[in-house]
């Protein structure tokens, strides 16, 4: 019998305590994390293997998650990929850009468990649903 496979998660942060820290979440959560430490590292994990979801902390240096986001949704490839932001400020010009730019949802940090969760499994379903669309 063949093993289900996995929902990779991938999660790009600059804060190595946050991302270790999701990444242990998730992982035993039963969900196949993979980590960046930025916007630049987490493209190259993109082309190397396109992940089911993306985390992606919105002040980043080089690139930051708006920046990445922005490029992700103008790929064809991509463009419909779940993109789950996250920040330490509640600034409605950013949340309104986050929305404007198509990202699932947007989480204030720090985000507890099961806001983190239930947002990821909203994420995951309406994607599928999007896919399974006439």
């Amino acid at each position: 019998m063949q093993e289900a496979r996995k929902i990779r998660i991938l999660i790009i942060d600059d804060d190595v305590d946050f991302r270790e820290m999701l990444r242990m979440l998730l992982a035993a959560e039963g969900y196949a994390p993979e980590v960046a430490e930025d916007a630049v590292e987490g493209g190259k994990a993109l082309l190397a293997k396109q992940p089911d979801l993306i985390i992606c902390d919105v002040r980043m240096p080089y690139l930051d998650g708006l920046e990445l986001l922005s490029l992700l949704r103008a790929s064809e490839g991509t463009g419909n990929l779940p993109v789950i932001l996250v920040s330490g400020r509640s600034d409605i010009d950013i949340l309104g850009k986050a929305s404007q730019l198509g990202a699932s949802d947007y989480l204030i940090k720090p985000i507890t468990r099961d806001r983190l969760l239930e947002s990821i499994k909203t994420c995951l379903r309406q994607a599928s649903d999007e896919r399974s669309a006439p």
